[in-house]
């Protein structure tokens, strides 16, 4: 439920004589509120939509709206499933939501129980603000909070309402103490009632249990909040949620609500807690769209819903004149931060957890942080857990991938044989492709894979195929870090590296947290040389190595972009440090693999290690 709705200045005029002027600035007065909505709305839009939708229709269009003219008030607004409602008298506010609710139980004993409609409704009184056509204030909130907090079937009243009404209707409340309302300072005391006298704000024994969480990461995105006070920009806000659940439906390794049943929420004032219960999700995304003027904030918050804290917070600025491209800006950094904020706090959760069911998805979270801790011995552990998620379950993507990912690891890093590392690197990444021929990280991560094999003679697929697939996989999701990051490091074999600057710089901007940086940096260095930018390769290689300060690919970059920019005394010193941790490196090696990758290609990289005294 909003803070404030729009209204029809005609219908305000007709039912408040006397105040029929049209309204300039703000204006106050004292006024009872009573906020509404379906309890358990998203499981009936769930079991039947079009079903759902056509009841609601009727109820507000044969009930609600006549009961409300009766007792003298009127529709402030209607968003979804809610209902604002305003009166000049407390009595008949609370009397049309008694009998409303009495009206609902006799409506729904006609319909299956798990069909049932049951209204929640909120009263209070005090003074609120009118500006044009909408009227908010902090008693419009706390009647929204107490509708939030009231029985399935019930009605929840401030104490204000109750000294007014008390000895004046039959309905019997009953005190329900000084509850917490959400975002409400002052202490607020509550009486509940209900059609069977009970005060307990539960919901009914026939209510279906939520759904059970998925086995991923599961997450709604809740449509954006216009607080621009422009109903104009409603739309903005609606297609930026839309867009952002696009974007995110393309990580399939999330599990994302549909907008059918997040929309659901829309327009009204929901607790995370309640929405994951409902949806079945482990994380809510929130927004809002603010204006002023030419300029447009988007501000966005992701949400653990079981304990309600924030994991990632963001806002972003820009100006309306070209909105769309604002629009799509927007939800390419949102949908790229949120993935990998997940995946962090996956990790985090798994870590938390006692290990008593090692699934599939729990044993690559655990292998996650060890590969990228770059020792032999993290490697080590990494694989076996990979090994186990494949065992427990053969067709999980992610967890061949990460397998693949290892052996990769272990030829850079001189682990295994190279021509093992290639191979056994490959076959896990085609393996997962054979699966799911369209998921984006793994027609990346094949690419990577096939182009270096093709260095040692391991198969005989053509640079062009690995550039295609690469292509394709940012088609597939122009969001993941990961198929960027991939991408980037074929177009620099590819000799191409305009490309791989844009696609390793967006793989940053969208992940600047990622565990796998160090392979972004390492892979931008050998771009940067390929044009020319030296300094900026040194800075790109010393950032690489404050993620891996053990990583030999680091250090070779180090030492070839310090040689080539003529700092060749701390060149030297790179290359000493890479010998240490790789005493049998040779530039040898990594010629013959850019050589028989791209032979018409003369590669600076080469130049640099030979200037750095590195042996060949």
């Amino acid at each position: 439920m909003t803070c404030g709705t729009t209204c029809d200045p005609l219908v305000f005029a007709r039912s408040y004589p006397g105040l029929g002027n049209a309204m300039e600035g703000v204006q106050r007065r004292l006024s009872a509120i009573v906020c509404a909505d379906v309890a358990g709305y998203s499981r009936l839009m769930g079991q039947d939509e079009s079903g759902t939708l056509a009841a609601l229709r009727a109820h507000r269009e044969e009930l609600w709206r006549p009961k409300v003219i009766e007792h003298g008030g009127r529709i402030a607004g209607s968003a979804g499933d809610s209902l604002l409602t305003e009166f000049p008298s407390v009595v008949a506010a609370v009397r049309c939501a008694v009998e409303i609710q009495g009206a609902m139980r006799e409506r729904n004993a006609a319909v299956p129980q798990k069909r049932h409609m049951l209204l929640r409704i909120g009263v209070n009184v005090g003074e609120v603000l009118v500006e044009d056509e909408t009227i908010y204030g902090d008693e419009v909130n706390v009647a929204a909070r107490l509708q939030e907090i009231a029985a399935p079937g019930g009605v929840c009243i401030s104490d204000r309402v109750h000294d007014d009404v008390r000895d004046r209707l039959e309905a019997a409340f009953t005190d329900g103490g000084e509850p917490q309302l959400k975002n409400i300072a002052r202490p607020v005391r509550i009486w509940r009632w209900s059609p069977t006298g009970s005060s307990a704000p539960s919901l009914p024994a026939a209510a279906e249990p939520p759904p059970p969480l998925p086995d991923l990461p599961s997450i709604a995105v809740l449509p954006f909040a216009n607080l621009s006070g422009d109903p104009e920009q409603a739309y903005f806000a609606d297609g930026m949620a839309e867009d952002i659940t696009t974007a995110l439906s393309r990580f399939p390794a999330l599990f994302v609500i549909a907008r059918n049943s997040s929309f659901t929420y829309r327009g009204r004032a929901v607790d995370v807690r309640q929405v994951g219960r409902e949806l079945g999700v482990r994380y809510v995304l929130e927004g809002s769209v603010r204006k002023a003027g030419r300029r447009v904030r988007v501000a966005g918050q992701l949400i653990e819903a079981s304990s309600g804290n924030h994991l990632w917070a963001e806002q972003y600025d820009g100006d309306l004149g070209d909105i769309f491209a604002l629009q799509d800006r927007i939800t390419e950094a949102v949908a790229g931060a949120i993935a990998p904020s997940i995946v962090r706090a996956e990790i985090e959760r798994a870590r938390r957890s006692r290990p008593r069911s090692f699934d599939a998805y729990d044993l690559r979270l655990r292998a996650l942080p060890l590969l990228h801790e770059l020792t032999r011995e993290s490697n080590a552990r990494a694989l076996d857990l990979y090994e186990q998620a494949i065992q427990a379950d053969p067709t999980f993507v992610p967890a061949l991938i990460g397998a693949s990912s290892c052996w990769g690891q272990r030829r850079e890093e001189a682990w295994a044989p190279a021509a093992e590392a290639l191979s056994q690197s490959l076959a896990y990444a085609q393996r997962a492709l054979r699966l799911d021929p369209n998921n984006a990280d793994t027609l990346a991560r094949v690419a990577v894979v096939t182009t270096l094999g093709r260095g040692y003679g391991l198969t005989r697929a053509g640079l062009d195929e690995a550039v295609a697939m690469v292509s394709r996989a940012v088609t597939l999701n122009p969001n993941s870090a990961s198929a960027l990051r991939d991408s980037g490091w074929v177009h620099v074999l590819a000799a191409e590296p305009e490309t791989a600057i844009l696609h390793l710089e967006r793989a940053l901007r969208l992940s600047p947290k990622d565990l796998a940086n160090y392979f972004t940096w390492n892979a931008l260095v050998r771009a940067l040389l390929q044009v020319g930018r030296d300094q900026d390769a040194i800075i790109a290689a010393q950032t690489a190595l404050q993620y891996a300060p053990n990583a030999t690919v680091g250090w070779i970059g180090l030492a070839g972009a310090q040689a080539l920019a003529g700092r060749l005394h701390e060149a030297r010193a790179a290359a000493t440090r890479l010998l240490e941790l790789q005493p049998a490196f040779r530039i040898g090696e990594v010629r013959t693999v850019y050589e028989r990758i791209n032979p018409a290609t003369h590669f600076r990289l080469l130049d640099g290690l030979c200037l750095a005294g590195l042996p060949e």
